[in-house]
């Protein structure tokens, strides 16, 4: 069996799916999936550096909590929507999980973190990409990849004199730049999923009918991986 995301080249980007593996997971090939080593990519951890994921418990949060070890980074601090999410992410991988909602989250990140986060990804935007920018260490990168806060202000130019940076990421751009890249990470990712090296966290499957449902959980920041869609 082979999947496709739904998008204008979907036939260009095929996953082929390995048996046993599940709809959750067969699901993440073509979109989500890659999506979390080609942030990792964009933002090059070294060997030790802390990685912050936002939305960590989230469809491609988890995967990129899992994945950021084995691409290269130390420590891993994962902030969540909830306190319901903060044993999930670690359980998946992460050092440090940090609820969104908290007044002292920026200090909690700082104390897991004194000398600053050196990468942090981020499909929020808004406020939180401008508190990321406070947060990173001198040659830190933030890597923007999507905004589901729907703030679009820009982070002030001198929010980046210290020596930080803001990287954008996009799976079309990633694929059109550099897609011998782009399709060997699909192949990863799938190789991860099928080894249980990488686990794909399905927090509910509903029917097309139920749509509504699926966008009050996610709007709810209570899932625990992905929400899917069943035709």
């Amino acid at each position: 069996m082979r999947v496709a995301a739904l998008s204008e080249d979907a036939f260009a980007w095929p996953a082929a799916v390995p048996e046993g593996l599940d709809a959750g997971a067969a699901g993440m090939l073509p979109l989500g999936g890659p999506v979390a080593p080609g942030v990792l990519r964009a933002a090059r951890p070294a060997p030790g550096e802390t990685v912050l994921v936002h939305a960590a418990a989230g469809g491609t949060g988890h995967l990129a909590v899992q994945l950021a070890k084995p691409l290269g980074a130390g420590a891993v601090i994962a902030i969540v929507g909830s306190a319901a999410q903060l044993d999930f992410v670690r359980e998946h991988g992460g050092d440090v999980a940090v609820d969104h909602s908290a007044e002292d989250r920026p200090a909690r990140v700082r104390e897991a973190a004194p000398d600053g986060v050196d990468v942090v990804l981020d499909s929020v935007g808004g406020t939180v990409l401008r508190q990321s920018v406070d947060l990173l260490a001198p040659l830190g990168r933030v890597v923007l990849y999507g905004v589901a806060s729907s703030d679009v202000d820009g982070v002030p130019v001198t929010g980046l004199f210290a020596l930080t940076s803001l990287i954008g990421f996009s799976l079309p751009a990633w694929r059109a730049a550099d897609p011998e890249r782009a399709r060997q990470d699909i192949a990863e990712v799938t190789a991860h999923l099928a080894a249980g090296r990488l686990r794909a966290a399905v927090h509910a499957a509903l029917p097309l009918t139920e749509a509504a449902e699926a966008h009050r959980l996610l709007e709810a920041r209570s899932n625990l991986g992905r929400v899917l869609l069943l035709p």
